[in-house]
């Protein structure tokens, strides 16, 4: 299995973020935060700054198995707005790989027109960017497909357990949740 990208704009939701990283690598799954604001240095929506270990513009993504979008805000719009990444997710689509985001990140997906016909969910007050999707309130976390997508912050553990299923199965994902003590 390839690497898991986890992209960092500025004003991301660090929460989001790095639970991801955290729980992909207790898994076991590689996973690295490429940074799109142009050095390594990426400042969070709640003023946490964190080092990327990758720079956009320096990373080759020829091993990449999943693209990950942490919300935030501006963080979101700022993921939205860089044309490489853009560029990147297109051709993702294209090769039928995994996509996930969460919060407001899913607007990206939405704005490139990804997720017509699938269903997904955000943060309350984005739904309006997902255009076409079947917007699902009841649960957390979407998985449909290729496509996760999770409601915000309170969600970021379920997500990445989501991420962690969807490459290692569902009793991987269960372990690590016993280990973190996570209840259903």
């Amino acid at each position: 299995m390839g690497t898991v990208y986890i992209f960092l704009a500025e004003g991301f939701e660090e929460i989001e973020a790095l639970s991801v990283v955290d729980i992909l690598r207790r898994a076991g799954i590689s996973a690295k935060t490429v940074s799109v604001a142009g050095n390594n240095i990426v400042a969070g929506a709640h003023g946490i700054s964190v080092v990327a270990d990758l720079a956009f513009e320096k990373a080759n993504f020829a091993d990449a198995a999943m693209l990950v979008l942490p919300g935030g805000m501006p963080g979101a719009s700022g993921l939205d707005a860089h044309k490489g990444l853009r560029e990147l997710i297109l051709s993702f689509a294209k090769a039928n790989k995994p996509l996930a985001a969460i919060c407001a990140a899913p607007l990206v997906y939405g704005n490139l027109g990804l997720l017509k016909g699938k269903h997904a969910t955000c943060y309350p007050g984005f739904e309006k960017f997902l255009e076409g999707a079947i917007l699902t309130r009841d649960k957390a976390v979407v998985r449909d497909g290729l496509f996760i997508t999770a409601e915000g912050p309170a969600a970021a553990p379920a997500f990445a357990l989501e991420i962690v299923d969807y490459f290692l199965g569902k009793a991987k994902a269960n372990e690590i949740a016993k280990g973190m003590l996570v209840r259903n």
